[in-house]
């Protein structure tokens, strides 16, 4: 029997972890991710999961004590935001390198300074090379799928690592939605109990992650752990067509939206990709051929996918809720090298960056992205990137900071 919630995106994380059946959940506060682990310890207490939760003494000590769990034999989950995700940056290389297979939830939010609490994606996108695979979700449901997913790739045995599930902080971590949860039958054979590859036994001494003297011992490790992120594409392929049976939910590395006709596409990650979808329906009513390429999977980078989705499309943009001081866009590049080598690639591809921090973007900002777009494969130029911040937000900005005695910053 099919069950119906409304939940939060926390809840939603919570429930994901809850019908994994994980065994063990080292945790540490942060906001807003707090929310999940106090689901989940109010669980535990009442029973109704049997896993246990402990609270340590910072991020960096929550993922070393997950990944060890890991390696002895449980099924980890763990969630952390912003600061706390840079602060257990060192241990994202330590465990995916340990090939330790657990799920870790990321509310994404802005990293000081200044200081927010509202979204953006360069918190998980500094562990994008640490090995760990990532998953991006739009709403609540795509959140309790994804680390359903997560969990059964991670854990099969041509992959061997940890995953990221990411959510984006108020918008969606606070936001109610209807959530399905799956029926406990078909999800036991889609999820079966962990069976872990060589775990910590005392009656059988094993060794991970011991040190190497040479290059060529670790160039080896390190090709394998790649070698096991290429190949988590295809499992994940798999593993999606199977939910899809199961549970009749498609949930692939990307998800087109009016894209059989389209010639302008842009490109996003997501809660934001909801009014990107929403500018899209508007465009078309005025017989602009607008389409959206949602990402769900960003490591590995789903390049075929990509390049399937984008083929005879005109122009491409990448709206990156995201910047890299000094270059621009994190997504933009790994798209526009995916088109490089194709044949039938787009006239032109225009970075956009916007959404720091939480801004909101409206739906005059978001078509004005397609306007451009057009503009620029008309005009056969390389087109300048787009900066979503108008000359009133702008003003408005520097009169607040004037005000509180930092204009000159602001100038600057």
């Amino acid at each position: 029997m099919t069950t119906r919630k409304l939940v939060t995106g926390n809840s939603a994380a919570a429930w994901g972890a809850r019908l994994a059946e994980v065994d063990y959940i080292p945790a540490y506060p942060i906001t807003p991710q707090t929310e999940i682990v106090e689901t989940l310890s109010k669980w535990t207490r009442e029973g109704v999961m049997k896993a246990r939760v402990v609270q340590v003494e910072s991020e960096h000590s929550m993922l070393t004590a997950a990944g060890t769990a890991s390696l002895a034999g449980a099924r980890v989950f763990t969630a952390t935001s912003s600061q706390g995700f840079l602060y257990s940056l060192e241990m994202l290389y330590n465990v995916a390198g340990w090939r330790a297979p657990f799920v870790l939830v990321n509310v994404s939010r802005g990293l000081a300074a200044p200081i927010t609490l509202e979204p953006d994606h360069n918190d998980v996108l500094s562990g994008r090379d640490s090995g760990f695979l990532q998953f991006h979700a739009e709403n609540c449901q795509e959140i309790l799928d994804l680390m359903l997913l997560a969990y059964r790739v991670s854990e099969d045995k041509r992959v061997l690592l940890p995953s990221i599930v990411n959510l984006d902080g108020f918008y969606l971590s606070f936001t109610r939605e209807p959530l399905t949860l799956p029926d406990k039958e078909p999800l036991k054979t889609f999820l079966p109990e962990y069976d872990p590859v060589d775990p910590f036994r005392a009656s059988s001494p094993v060794a991970k992650g011991t040190p190497v003297f040479g290059g060529h011992i670790y160039s080896y490790f390190r090709y394998q752990l790649h070698g096991a992120a290429m190949r988590a594409l295809d499992v994940y392929r798999e593993a999606s067509e199977e939910f899809e049976s199961a549970f009749g939910r498609k949930c692939g590395p990307v998800d087109g939206y009016m894209l059989d006709d389209a010639e302008y596409v842009l490109v996003m990650t997501n809660s934001f990709a909801t009014i990107g979808k929403q500018a899209v329906r508007r465009l078309r009513e005025k017989g602009f051929p607008a389409g959206l390429l949602k990402l769900r999977m960003l490591r590995p980078f789903p390049t075929p996918d990509v390049l399937e989705a984008l083929r005879g499309t005109k122009g491409v943009a990448v709206l990156d809720q995201n910047i890299a001081p000094g270059s621009g866009g994190i997504i933009y590049p790994e798209i526009a090298a995916a088109l490089y080598h194709e044949w039938d690639r787009p006239e032109c591809v225009l970075p956009v960056v916007g959404g720091l921090g939480g801004k909101q973007l409206t739906m005059d900002e978001m078509e004005a992205i397609f306007y451009e777009l057009r503009s620029a494969c008309r005009r056969g130029d390389k087109p300048k990137p787009m900066f979503l911040m108008r000359e009133d937000e702008l003003s408005s900005v520097k009169q607040s900071l004037k005000v509180a005695g930092v204009g000159k910053v602001a100038e600057a």
